[in-house]
């Protein structure tokens, strides 16, 4: 025991005293994150009374390849190993290295987890999404040891519900530090959901500053890399949860006076989080769509934290969520690239489209990217995958719990379902495609091929990928229904059987459907882009 403490010191030791660089910021622009969306909703404000929690992850380098950990067992002298991403652009494409900086120890038996670049939901039906949104940059420490993958990672090993997750987060943290900037995971289990928001504890500390909040039963909320807790009431332990030092910090450096304010977690340690346009557009627009009868304001400074929704949301309208694009609202990217048709009338053009890559975005003045810190829309065409996660109480915990993933741009994708029990994925999910650069053996080049070709012509290919999409989505969502009916009659080891050879099945259907459908715009697009 002596030995293995020592060990552990050796490595803090040896992070703080050699590590130079921050955590990485190549998925940022300006000092502000714009990448992933969450969106949360209660079991109350859904069509069946699943609770959801979501992610897009929206990133020029995480990896888009993705397996099933199993569960372990484990000796008692099994350490955890922790690591510090940053850049590599040494294989074919950009991407992250990760070096270890150091370990904890492990626990005698780990859940089944499906390991996204962010790991997503375990064999409980525990599931994650997150949204960064910085904060003060002074609070990042190199002092400390773990960072958002690595305790999203430890969460679904570690943890069957959401409070379980926070409360083992806040011993973690206490001991090993949080060595990341300020995020927001979205944790939910089978009867609620929080918003755990965390940042560092300061330069050359060890410890971590976080608050939670529970999304209402009746409730839908977004995160997208800005702060949204706001004043908090740690009595009702039902809805706030929060570090012991969450106050202190705040007056330590200045950014909360309790004799001529009320505390407001994200003024306090994420205002510049709260400038962005790029993350406040979402905020509306999310809200808007689930609520419309809120008409809130879309140059808003704050939303609320959640929203009832005016009807109950369902998959299909999630789907639709995260496909937009803003089309439709003056805040439509390409309004202004028009075309006079044959008789003389102007309307956008076929050529216009809201996902051209930042050059193009100078070339047409579109305030739309990183560089201007202006719009950015919800769907992206750097997602590298997307997950909507259903957790399911009525249900055993194997089918209860369903990722709908989606692979690269959501708005030409298709989700399949990979369940809590899933133990496999179809081999070309598990490529690592970006290492390797263009192949036909990856899911995930598949639908990022397709995804630029629509894009070249988008008023019109758009449509031919619907035509496919669009009926095969409805189709699996409809299929899941008897799926869950028939599935209860099966004895436990055919169950699993059954719901690994189904997302193995669903996955090589969609993939083969995304090079058809990109084959067939190369063919009947020829000489038109």
């Amino acid at each position: 025991m002596i030995l293995r403490k020592l060990k552990s010191f050796l490595f803090i030791a040896l992070a703080f005293a050699t590590t130079t660089m921050a955590q990485d910021k190549s998925d940022w622009q300006n000092g502000v994150p714009e990448g992933c969306t969450s969106i949360t909703v209660g079991k109350k404000a859904t069509f069946d009374g699943s609770v959801i929690t979501s992610h897009t992850d929206d990133s020029h380098r995480t990896r888009a390849w993705m397996s099933v950990e199993p569960a372990k067992s484990h000796d008692k002298n099994s350490t955890f190993e922790l690591f510090e991403r940053s850049a590599y652009d040494s294989l074919r494409m950009p991407t992250y290295q990760h070096k270890k900086i150091g370990e904890i120890d492990q626990v005698s038996k780990t859940y089944q987890f499906l390991n996204t670049a962010y790991p997503c939901i375990n064999e409980k039906q525990l599931a994650i999404g997150e949204s960064t949104f910085g904060g003060h940059e002074e609070l990042y420490s190199e002092a400390c040891l773990i960072d958002c993958q690595r305790l999203q990672q430890l969460m679904l090993e570690r943890c069957s519900t959401a409070r379980g997750a926070i409360n083992m987060a806040d011993d973690l943290l206490k001991k090993y530090g949080w060595r990341d900037f300020g995020e927001c995971l979205t944790i939910a289990d089978k009867q609620e959901v929080w918003h755990f928001e965390v940042v560092g504890p300061g330069k050359g500390k060890v410890g971590a500053v976080w608050v939670a909040q529970r999304v209402p039963d009746d409730h839908l909320s977004i995160n997208a890399n800005a702060s949204t807790i706001k004043e908090i009431d740690l009595k009702n332990s039902d809805y706030f949860m929060a570090s012991a030092n969450i106050f202190d910090v705040a007056e330590e450096n200045g950014w909360y006076n309790p004799k001529k304010e009320t505390f407001r977690w994200n003024y306090a340690y994420a205002p510049k989080s709260r400038r962005s346009m790029a993350s406040r557009r979402r905020e509306w627009r999310v809200l808007s769509m689930a609520a419309p009868s809120l008409d809130l304001d879309p140059t808003a400074k704050d939303y609320p934290f959640s929203v009832k929704p005016d009807a109950k949301i369902t998959m299909d309208k999630l789907v639709e969520i995260f496909k937009d694009y803003y089309e439709g609202t003056p805040f439509n990217f390409v309004k202004n690239i028009k075309q006079a048709d044959k008789d003389g009338k102007e309307a956008i053009s076929p050529f216009a489209n809201p996902f051209m890559p930042y050059g193009m975005n100078n070339l047409f003045g579109v305030n739309g990217g990183w560089g201007e810190l202006g719009e950015r829309t919800i769907a992206r065409w750097y997602t590298m995958y997307a997950t909507i996660i259903q957790c399911r109480s009525w249900l055993p915990d194997d089918i209860g719990g369903i990722v709908w993933l989606a692979q690269d741009n959501v708005a030409t994708s298709v989700y399949i379902p990979v369940y809590a029990g899933t133990t496999d994925l179809a081999p070309s999910y598990k490529v690592k495609a970006r290492r390797l650069g263009y192949t036909r053996t990856s899911a995930w080049w598949a639908f990022n091929r397709l995804s630029t070709l629509t894009a070249q012509r988008w008023g019109d290919m758009r449509h031919d990928v619907d035509k496919v999409f669009v009926p095969l989505q409805k189709q699996y969502f409809e299929e899941q229904a008897k799926i869950d009916e028939d599935y209860l009659s099966l004895s436990k080891r055919k169950r699993r059987a059954f719901l690994t050879n189904r997302s193995i099945e669903l996955g090589n259907e969609a993939v083969e459907k995304a090079w058809e459908v990109g084959d067939g715009l190369w063919t009947n697009y020829d000489e038109k882009f």
